[in-house]
């Protein structure tokens, strides 16, 4: 059998096995947290929303990419591997970044094997592997492009010539990818890869000038070097992640789009490349909770304020630009930097034009995560959820092989202007950072249901699942039974327990107002000051708690100063934000056509035959019939008359799974009766 139908069936066999539940980040050995993270096979879902998204993973998604990535049809992933350890003839081809995504896929593959326990995809794994470990030079370098042009004679091809050649990204994701492996295996042949190029790092750049540091760009090694540091033990991993990161703020010729014109330290507002600063802000979190380190802690606050107060979209997307210059606006022009896939000004919150990549987004479940494991507060697990819930699921379509670069809020057709990325899924593009971002995000996201802390169990995320852990060294095993995210009772059922009393404290989410929770001895109608209501009581198998999170559909306004949005209005449901698709209007009806009143009374109902089974909101709004425009930029009002019409709105995530048409999120807003 070729190798190319070998790590097919690798891939096929997943549609056999049952579901992963690996975090992101596993803070048992960081010393600075409130809040743990669980084991990587101690959740798993079982019914519902996010158990159908595994599902999608594991039979569609996992197969689909495993053939994209082994195959050369588009790009080269494990060929460049396998050319670089000289089984194979050719040239590296592709974008720089492409082992760190090849790295993702099998991040999300010994994920799935935590819970399965799979011979046959452990072996397969191992010979992956193996093949990475011949790639990696004797010294531990390990970047294919530049291994492959040096076997080839280029004399040219030297490790960091290239300050945008990703190196370290890379290599971040491997240090991650083979932590996970570990994890769930017990194996050290991925972690000795990753351990041999920490080394090579540590060798290569622990004396280096502040210049060397310029190479960080998307910076996931910062992750990568804690998370190797948290799994070995071995000290000069986390030394290394600090050397790099104080080399950061002693660059001189920064800029903006790379979060280094200015020191780490003085920063309070997010600038640039969205998936570079949400990854240095994890990264940042991360050396935090294994240092104590305040200096890594104080700039994270303000800059999570501004964005969630003032560049955040309401879907969670972050990254609202395509193009711009940073520090927008300065007098001083020559320290300005050109900046793509941006945070913007405060308040630039653009619709039609908004990039929002959806690596962006996951940056922004990564950071959510480790602020939630360093204070224990729900804030920040609302902006993880809502970010799951819109800005991630919306990059990839239903049938889990079609995905979004980008994710705007907004789209008509003609399109007002020409875009870089297509509206429309697709199964490649030429950056697919973003496609084995949401695979390893889909197969961790159990992880982020559940934490643990001194004689407590937190119940983060909501969806039918069980936990199984320990807990101040007594097993514990409690189950949730829920329809959520489409309604909000939620009922959990303890299964195992000691004779001690324990605590369990469940998230409320900040849109849950006159939530309640109510067990066999005590019922609780309003959250701690860290958002969550604690149930602290000796348990028996059979105990179960009654959750209730109220959850009506809510018009939303943005601030006036979002001048897109200005007199407009948007629908959120929980957690769940919603847009109006042309599919389900009238015929002859526009988008732009269509106006909100205030008053307008939503009705949630639940269709298994629409796109999945969703909750789809209807109501009855306004149409006007506009007068075309014939190319003028300006005219006097027209007035126009306005009529009644059904609408019905469906989940953001889930648009453009029926083909071409009309989206939009915020919808002009009717005038109000009085």
């Amino acid at each position: 059998m070729n190798h190319v139908a070998n790590f097919v069936l690798i891939l096929i066999a997943f549609s056999s096995l049952a579901h992963a539940a690996t975090p992101l980040a596993d803070s048992a050995s960081s010393p600075h947290t409130v809040v743990r993270a669980i084991g990587l096979d101690e959740a798993r879902w079982t019914d519902g929303f996010w158990f159908d998204r595994f599902e999608n993973l594991r039979t569609n998604m996992l197969p689909a990419m495993g053939r994209l990535m082994e195959g050369t049809n588009y790009s080269q992933y494990f060929e460049n591997f396998r050319i670089a350890a000289g089984l194979a003839e050719g040239r590296p081809r592709g974008a720089p970044f492409n082992d760190g995504d090849f790295y993702k896929l099998l991040e999300a593959a010994s994920a799935t094997l935590a819970v399965t326990n799979d011979a046959f995809l452990a072996r397969h794994l191992e010979r992956i592997i193996g093949v990475i470990a011949q790639a990696q030079r004797a010294d531990g370098y390990l970047h294919t492009p530049v291994l492959i042009r040096a076997r080839q004679g280029d004399t040219n091809a030297v490790p960091f010539r290239d300050r945008q050649n990703f190196e370290l990204y890379n290599m971040g994701h491997l240090m991650t990818a083979a932590c996970v492996h570990h994890r769930v295996t017990g194996r050290t042949n991925f972690l000795a890869v990753a351990r041999l190029a920490a080394d090579f790092l540590d060798a290569t750049m622990s004396g280096a000038s502040p210049e060397a540091a310029r190479s960080s760009v998307c910076p996931s090694h910062y992750m990568g070097l804690v998370e190797l540091w948290r799994t070995t033990g071995e000290p000069r991993y986390l030394a290394l992640a600090r050397t790099f990161f104080a080399l950061r703020s002693q660059i001189t010729d920064g800029g903006d789009d790379n979060q280094d014109r200015i020191p780490f330290a003085q920063q309070t507002h997010a600038m640039g490349h969205a998936v570079r600063a949400n990854y240095l802000y994890a990264g940042a979190a991360d050396l935090f909770m294994a240092t104590g380190d305040e200096s890594y802690w104080k700039p994270l606050a303000p800059i999570w304020t501004n964005i969630v107060h003032q560049k955040m979209h309401l879907t969670g997307g972050c990254g609202a630009l395509y193009d711009g210059a940073s520090p927008d606006g300065s007098r001083e022009q020559k320290i300005m930097t050109r900046t793509h896939q941006a945070y913007g000004r405060n308040y630039q919150l653009p619709n039609t034009t908004a990039h929002n990549e959806t690596c962006a987004a996951i940056g922004s479940v990564m950071w959510n995560w480790r602020m939630f494991l360093a204070t224990g507060e729900a804030r920040y697990v609302d902006v993880l959820e809502l970010a799951l819930h819109n800005a991630v699921l919306s990059g990839v379509a239903l049938d889990g092989t079609n995905f979004f670069y980008t994710n705007p809020l907004r789209v008509t057709e003609p399109m007002p202007v020409e875009l870089r990325w297509s509206r429309r899924r697709v199964p490649f593009v030429s950056s697919f950072c973003c496609p084995p971002n949401v695979l390893r995000t889909l197969a961790s996201a159990a992880g982020f249901a559940y934490a643990k802390s001194s004689n407590t169990i937190w119940v983060n995320l909501y969806g039918a699942s069980t936990l199984t852990t320990k807990l101040a060294g007594r097993s514990v095993k409690i189950t949730q039974e829920t329809e959520y995210p489409w309604n909000g009772r939620v009922r959990i059922t303890v299964k195992e327990c000691g004779v001690e009393p324990f605590a369990l404290k469940l998230r409320v989410p900040e849109w849950a107002k006159g939530a309640s929770a109510r067990s066999r001895s005590q019922t609780v109608t309003a959250a701690g000051r860290d958002g969550y209501v604690e149930l602290r009581q000796r348990w028996n198998p059979g105990d179960t708690i009654e959750l209730n999170l109220p959850m009506p559909a809510r018009l939303l306004e943005a601030n006036p100063l979002v001048e897109e949005t200005l007199n407009q209005v948007a629908v959120q449901r929980g957690p769940v934000v919603y847009c109006l698709e042309s599919a389900d209007l009238p015929a002859g009806t526009r988008i732009t056509d269509v106006v909100v009143p205030a008053s307008i009374d939503l009705v949630a109902r639940f269709d298994g035959r629409l796109l999945g089974g969703c909750v789809v909101l209807e109501g009855l709004a306004r149409a006007r019939a506009a007068t075309p425009w014939s190319g003028e930029l300006y005219r006097e009002v027209q007035p126009a008359a306005t009529k009644p019409v059904k609408v019905g709105f469906i989940p953001y995530s889930l648009w453009a799974n029926r083909g071409a048409g009309e989206m939009s999120v915020w919808l002009p807003r009717a005038g109000d009766r009085r």
